[in-house]
């Protein structure tokens, strides 16, 4: 039997930049596993299945009460490990997921005001103990991720948000990683694209 694989998330606001990195940083973990015989699992939140991509759809789009967002996130969670998630780390893959329970704690926390309790509640019910052996936070300031969204497509109803939402949300990202500094590698996601790839080549060698 393989030891069980790893499970690293990518995190960051919207306009972080985090997504620009995700096949670059699968292709260095795949490169380094080869030799193992493991896969990468790519995959997203919320997403990731048939059920959590229609969830998606709705989250993005549709308005909501805030404890109905957190409850569908949860939903869509709930499902992703089960069916994608845990079997693959079984499996001895590693899996690589943007997006995870950071950001239910920093969007519908830290952003829209939700009490953490009720986060943690969710968190224990759907998880219990388990966790991201390694988090990727692209850290970068609001203006800057602000720019950079309205360079891009046409915003979600996350990426309409004000800049005090996305101050909120930062902050707990922020806050989350200072609480688990064994977990969390903070990137400055400010700098030019060859800086941060040559930060990631670093972790992807210890990781």
């Amino acid at each position: 039997m393989r030891a069980q694989g790893k499970f690293i998330t990518f995190e960051g606001i919207d306009g972080a930049g985090k997504t620009t990195h995700l096949d670059g940083f699968r292709a260095r973990l795949e490169a380094r596993l080869h030799a193992e015989n493991r896969q990468v699992v790519l995959t997203r939140e919320p997403g990731g299945t048939p059920l959590g991509e229609t969830l998606r759809d709705v989250l993005l789009h549709q308005p909501m009460h805030l404890e109905t967002e957190a409850l569908l996130m949860f939903a869509a969670r709930r499902e992703h490990l089960a069916a994608v998630i845990r079997p693959a780390l079984e499996r001895g893959d590693w899996v690589l997921c943007d997006r995870f329970t950071d950001a239910s704690f920093a969007y519908q926390g830290g952003g829209r005001g939700l009490a953490l309790d009720k986060l943690e509640a969710l968190e224990r019910w759907v998880q219990g103990s388990f966790t991201p052996d390694l988090t990727i936070l692209f850290d970068v300031p609001v203006d800057t991720a602000l720019a950079r969204r309205q360079a891009a497509r046409a915003p979600d109803r996350f990426e309409r948000e004000s800049v005090a939402f996305f101050e909120r949300t930062r902050g707990e990202y922020l806050r989350r990683a200072a609480q688990s500094p064994e977990r969390f590698r903070v990137i400055d996601a400010s700098r030019g694209i060859d800086a941060i790839r040559r930060d990631l080549e670093v972790i992807v060698t210890h990781a």
